[in-house]
């Protein structure tokens, strides 16, 4: 495949302006709306690495512990929680789980999440009536602008390529597969991104920093999710939608840092910018 650069500025159609900005208000409502959810991160009460001895959390009932064949949880005569195949009592082996994947169990109004996160089991209890939720004020952005909608073409590697990050948790690290690379102009200069596997078939998902991180945007890192390239590999890039990812609200989140590749040396005055306020540890 050609390596020749995209010039967006001849190849972006004409954007009406109105219809773009109605797009991204509706985007944006409803990404707030799942972020707000009863049981999202900002309803999240605690990050619990499991270990072989048995322990007891304050928002979460049983006793928990990790043994070589995944997550345990004893539960005392009373408490009871509920999955998808019906409630538990007593002691109850959750069975392997594969990294980044995970299930729920429920007690009452609360849904705990068993996790595996950059090889540690974990347990993050969610309660729909955390105070933090109930003051969510919402995440400031900036202003949607066209300019910022940008053309890509996806460079795929020869080979898939595992890549080791850093996560938001001190000591932790993820490995993700990584297809490619996506090449974009902007201000008259060319840069590649590395891009992972997204959600959706054949999409993409970018971790970047850029100099507006840590000064209007979240310093750790952003996201943004890349549609599936056309069979030429061509695509876009819509910088308005570049999101925080949980670690920007919650010290309770793992999230992946970028590799070092995706620290942009440009402003992108565009997307999410720093949260007003945030769940913090407290030791």
């Amino acid at each position: 495949m050609s390596t020749e650069t995209i010039n967006t500025e001849t190849i972006s159609p004409a954007i009406d302006r109105a219809a773009f900005g109605s797009e991204w208000e509706a985007w944006h409502a409803a990404h707030e709306t799942q972020r707000a959810s009863e049981h999202g991160f900002l309803a999240i009460t605690g990050l619990h690495f499991l270990t072989e001895e048995p322990q007891r959390f304050e928002d979460a009932p049983g006793a928990w512990s990790a043994t070589a064949d995944g997550p345990v949880v004893e539960l005392a005569q009373g408490e009871e929680l509920s999955v998808a195949a019906g409630p538990l009592t007593g002691r109850h082996d959750f069975g392997p789980v594969a990294e980044r994947d995970g299930l729920n169990a429920v007690a009452g109004e609360t849904v705990i999440e068993i996790a595996k996160r950059g090889g540690h089991i974990v347990v993050r209890p969610r309660h729909p009536g955390t105070a933090f939720r109930a003051a969510y004020p919402g995440t400031p952005t900036y202003l949607p602008n066209p300019r910022w909608f940008v053309a890509a073409r996806y460079l795929p590697f020869g080979t898939p390529r595992e890549v080791t990050v850093g996560a938001a948790v001190e000591g932790l690290q993820h490995v993700y597969e990584a297809p490619g690379e996506l090449e974009f102009e902007l201000r008259g200069e060319t840069f590649r991104l590395t891009a992972f596997n997204g959600h959706a078939p054949d999409s993409l998902l970018v971790l970047f920093t850029d100099a507006t991180s840590g000064i209007t945007t979240y310093a750790a890192n952003r996201a943004l999710s890349v549609a599936a390239p056309d069979a030429s590999g061509a695509t876009t890039l819509d910088f308005n939608r570049a999101v925080n990812l949980p670690c920007a609200y919650t010290d309770y989140a793992t999230c992946p840092l970028p590799p070092a590749e995706n620290r942009l040396p440009i402003g992108i005055e565009a997307g999410e910018k720093t949260p007003l306020d945030r769940i913090t540890v407290e030791l």
